[in-house]
C-alpha cells in the first residue's frame, strides 16, 4: 500500500481504484489560497505556544525587565497582534479551544481538571492536526498536552487527535515538573534516569527544544505541522541558569521567572535559526502566543514586571489582562509586517492554519480564518463578538482581588466591538436565572484598564451582551461530523464474520469528488465489501457510507485487542485529502466457567473503569489489584467495579451465564466530595439494553439490580451523567456477579 504523502500525491483515479472502486473523476487542478501557494509549496507550520505568558512580558508589548530580543524582532519583521485573546483564563480549556477552534461555550475541555472540569478530548473533536495531516502534513505535538488520561491508546492522546509525533508531558500536572523522572515519546514513557529520586540534573524544556529542532530538520523536505508547547514560564520558577538577573534586587522567585521568559525568547529564536539554515524561512509560517495571563504562583510577583501591561487581572481572571495575550505572526514573504487591531481569538488559528495548508476545515468552528489578513489583506473576517467562561476551584490572591473576592464564582465574559460585559454567579450553576448574576460593564476603547463599570449607566447594552453569553453556551454542544469513521463490532470471534461500517463525512462548507472508503484489516483476515465504497461527489455536509464483511483468522489469538482502519479519501478544492480511522475489536478471553465476581474476569474492554482495569495495568496511583471494596450508606462490600460517568465496560459470557446481579449507585467516597453527582446505570447484553435505572444520587441509595442473561455473549455495564456534573459522578457496581449455573 502506497505511504501517506505518495497518496496525496497520487492522482484522483488512482485514490478511487484503491479505495474500492469508486469511478474516477476527470483530475482538476484546484486553486489554493494566496497565502498557500506563495513560494510554490504549502508553507510549513509552527505554532509555539507559552505557558502563562503575559500580555506585557514582552519587549515588543511594552515589557522594561525582561530581555526577549528574538521575539522583539521576530515582532518587528512580522505582525503583532495587538488585540489577540486566548479562550480561557487557564490552561486546559484555553488549549482544547485553540486545537479544535471551539470557543469554551462549545468546546469539550471547559474548565481544568483540577477543578473538576472534563479533562480530555474525545473522538468528537477534530484538531488542526487531524485537519492538516488531512493534506499530507507531517505533525507534531512537542512539549505539554496537558490532557489526560496518562495513558497510551486512548481517545484524548495525541495519536488518536492527529499528531503522528509526540514527545513531552501528557498530563497537566505532570508538565508543572521541570525535572520529570520521564517524559512521554509518543505511546511510552521514556525515563531520564539523571533525575530519579528528585534530582534535578536535566531541565525537561532544553529536551523539548532539542526535539523540536530535530523535526524540523528531519522533516525539511515536506510540509510540516509543529506544535512547540514548552511549560515556561509557568510555577514553579524552575530554570538552570538565572546570571542574566543575578545582579536584581529581586526574589529568587522573580529572577527564575525573568530567566524562564528569556528562555523561551531564546527557543523561538533557535526555532526561526534552524529554519533559516534549512532554507525554510521563505516557506514557513509561525505564531508565537500564550495560553493565558501572567501568573502568581510560587512567590513570582507579576506587578513588577508589569506583566499584563495597562490590562486589568491576571491568570483566572476574565478581565483583558487574564485572556488577552501577546501573538506574532512570522514568515519572510508570507506574512505582512505590522500591527493588526483585530480581535483574534485563538480558536481562529484552526481555521488560519487549515487555509494556508490549503486544506477543508470543519464549519462548525468558532474560529474565523485570518490566513487573509496574514498575507496583507485588510478585509479579514471578524467575529461578531468573542466569548469566555469559567469554573475554577483555584483561586489565587491577585486574581481574587480583582475579581472582588469572587475568583472561585462561575463567571463568564463577551467582548462586542469595544464593549466588554464580566458576570459573576454566586452558585456554582450555568442556569442559574440572569437575575442572580452579577453583571459588570466596559468601554474597552475609552477604559482598556476595566476600571469604569458602565452597567449602571447602559443597562440596555449590558442587558444585550448578557443574552449574547446566553446563545454561546451550548452544553452539551452537538457537532458536525467531519471525516471517517469507524463503527467495530464488541466482539471478533475468530472464524466467525462480523460488519464493519465507516463513514467519510464532509463537515466543510465546499463539495469534494471522487470519494472513497477502504478498509485495512489485520494479516490473515479476509475483508469483503458488502456495500458500495465509492461516490463521485460528496457535497458539503454529505456523507460517504460503506460496509464489509469482516472474518477474522481462525487462529486469531484469544483476548487481544486487533487494530482495523477505515480510510476515507476524496479531492477536495484544495487537493486531495485522506482521513484514517482506526479502532480497535478484541478477541474474547475464555468465557466462565463457574460464578464469578466480574471483578475476577478478564474484561474485553474498560472506558473509565477503575476496580477491573487494575487487574491489568496500574490506574496510576494504585497498585494492579482486584476490584475494591465499595461502600454505601455505611455499608461496604468487598468486591466491586468503581466507575466515573461516563462509563463502559465490557465482559465476555460467552452464553455460559444465566444471571447477573449488583447493586449500583452513587459511593460513599463520591458522596463525601459533594453532594450534587448523579448517574444512571445501562446494562446491555450483545448490544441489546436489559436495564436502565432510575436517577442514581448519593441520597437515594444504591439499585439492586438481578437479570437474566441466559444466551448473552457480551455484557456492558454502562454509566452516564444525569445532570450535566461530571466532577462528582462516582459511581459503583458493588458485588458485582454471574452465575454460570
Amino acid at each position: 500500500m502506497s505511504s501517506r504523502r505518495t497518496f496525496l500525491a497520487g492522482s484522483t483515479a488512482a485514490l478511487g481504484l484503491a479505495a474500492g472502486g469508486a469511478h474516477a473523476a476527470p483530475s482538476v487542478t484546484a486553486p489554493q489560497s494566496a497565502a498557500a501557494v506563495s513560494g510554490g509549496r504549502p508553507p510549513n507550520l509552527v505554532v509555539v505556544l507559552a505557558d502563562d505568558l503575559g500580555y506585557g512580558e514582552l519587549g515588543a508589548y511594552g515589557q522594561k525587565l525582561i530581555a526577549t530580543p528574538r521575539l522583539d524582532r521576530l515582532a518587528a519583521e512580522g505582525l503583532r497582534f495587538t488585540d489577540a485573546y486566548s479562550t480561557a483564563a487557564v490552561c486546559a480549556p484555553s488549549r482544547g479551544s485553540l486545537l479544535t477552534g471551539l470557543h469554551t461555550g462549545h468546546a469539550t475541555v471547559r474548565a481544568n481538571p483540577s477543578s473538576g472540569g472534563q479533562g480530555s478530548l474525545t473522538a468528537a473533536d477534530t484538531t488542526f492536526a487531524q485537519v492538516l495531516g488531512a493534506r499530507g502534513y507531517r505533525t507534531a505535538v512537542i512539549g505539554k498536552w496537558g490532557f489526560g488520561p496518562e495513558a497510551a491508546g486512548q481517545e484524548s492522546h495525541p495519536a488518536a487527535r492527529g499528531f503522528e509525533e509526540f514527545y513531552g508531558y501528557i498530563d497537566h500536572g505532570h508538565a508543572h515538573q521541570y525535572y520529570p523522572e520521564y517524559l512521554w515519546r509518543n505511546g511510552a514513557k521514556e525515563a531520564i534516569p539523571a533525575n530519579a529520586g528528585g534530582a534535578k540534573a536535566v531541565y525537561a524544556p532544553d529536551l523539548l527544544e532539542r526535539r523540536a529542532l530535530e523535526f524540523i530538520g528531519d522533516n525539511a523536505g515536506q510540509p510540516f505541522l509543529l506544535l512547540l508547547t514548552p511549560n515556561v514560564p509557568h510555577a514553579p520558577s524552575d530554570v538552570p541558569d538565572t546570571s542574566a538577573y543575578a545582579d536584581r534586587s529581586w526574589s529568587a522567585a522573580d529572577k527564575g521567572h525573568a530567566a524562564q521568559v528569556s528562555w523561551f525568547d531564546s527557543l523561538v529564536g533557535k526555532v526561526v535559526d534552524r529554519l533559516r539554515a534549512l532554507g525554510l524561512e521563505q516557506d514557513t509560517v509561525l505564531l508565537v502566543t500564550s495560553d493565558n495571563g501572567p501568573h502568581e504562583e510560587g512567590g513570582v510577583n507579576p506587578d513588577l514586571f508589569d506583566a499584563n501591561g495597562p490590562l486589568r487581572g491576571y491568570k483566572r481572571n476574565l478581565y483583558e489582562g487574564g485572556v488577552r495575550v501577546p501573538l506574532i505572526a512570522w514568515g519572510p514573504g508570507r506574512v505582512r509586517q505590522g500591527t493588526s487591531d483585530r480581535p483574534t481569538p485563538l480558536t481562529d488559528v484552526l481555521p488560519t492554519l487549515a487555509e494556508l495548508g490549503g486544506a477543508p476545515a470543519p464549519t462548525d468552528v468558532d474560529g474565523l480564518s485570518a490566513a487573509p489578513l496574514l498575507a496583507g489583506s485588510p478585509d479579514s473576517a471578524r467575529h461578531g463578538h468573542l466569548y469566555w467562561f469559567r469554573d475554577e476551584l483555584g483561586v489565587t490572591s491577585r486574581a481574587n482581588a480583582q475579581d472582588a473576592k469572587r475568583g472561585t464564582w462561575l463567571a463568564e465574559a463577551l467582548r462586542r466591538d469595544n464593549w466588554k460585559a464580566v458576570r459573576f454567579a454566586p452558585e456554582r450553576d450555568h442556569v442559574l436565572p440572569d437575575a442572580k448574576w452579577q453583571v459588570e460593564l466596559y468601554d474597552l476603547a475609552a477604559d482598556p484598564g476595566e476600571s469604569r463599570d458602565l452597567a449602571g449607566t447602559y443597562p440596555a447594552r449590558a442587558a444585550e451582551l448578557v443574552a449574547l453569553m446566553r446563545s454561546s453556551w451550548k452544553d452539551p454542544y452537538p457537532r458536525v461530523p467531519f471525516g471517517a469513521r469507524v463503527a467495530l463490532p464488541a466482539l471478533a470471534v475468530p472464524g466467525e464474520a462480523f460488519t464493519v461500517t465507516a463513514t467519510l463525512d464532509n463537515g466543510s462548507s465546499r463539495p469534494w469528488t471522487s470519494a472513497a472508503l477502504a478498509l485495512r484489516a489485520p494479516a490473515g483476515w479476509t475483508v469483503t465489501p458488502a456495500s458500495p465504497t465509492g461516490a463521485e461527489q460528496l457535497a458539503a455536509g454529505g456523507r460517504l457510507t460503506a460496509s464489509w464483511q469482516v472474518t477474522p483468522s481462525a487462529s486469531a489469538a484469544p483476548a487481544t485487542a486487533w487494530a482495523l482502519t477505515a480510510e476515507g479519501s476524496a479531492t477536495a478544492p484544495g487537493g486531495p485529502v485522506r482521513y484514517a480511522a482506526t479502532g480497535t475489536v478484541p478477541t474474547p478471553p475464555p468465557a466462565p466457567t463457574r460464578d464469578s465476581y466480574l471483578s475476577d474476569l478478564a474484561w474485553i474492554s474498560a472506558t473509565n473503569g477503575w476496580g477491573p482495569v487494575e487487574r491489568d495495568a496500574s490506574n496510576g496511583r494504585n497498585g494492579a489489584g482486584d476490584g475494591p471494596a465499595i461502600s454505601f450508606g455505611g455499608t461496604t462490600y468487598p468486591k466491586g467495579l468503581g466507575v466515573h460517568a461516563p462509563s463502559d465496560i465490557a465482559y465476555h459470557l460467552g452464553g455460559a451465564a444465566v444471571r447477573f446481579a449488583s447493586l449500583v449507585g452513587i459511593d460513599d467516597f463520591s458522596a463525601k466530595q459533594s453532594s450534587v453527582g448523579a448517574t444512571r446505570a445501562k446494562v446491555y447484553g450483545d448490544g441489546r439494553l436489559l436495564l436502565t435505572t432510575p436517577v442514581l444520587t448519593a441520597a437515594g441509595g444504591p439499585v439492586a439490580v438481578d437479570l437474566d442473561v441466559r444466551g448473552v455473549r457480551v455484557l456492558r455495564l454502562v454509566v452516564e451523567d444525569a445532570n450535566n456534573r461530571t466532577s462528582f459522578d462516582h459511581t459503583s457496581w458493588a458485588l458485582a456477579r454471574v452465575t454460570v449455573s
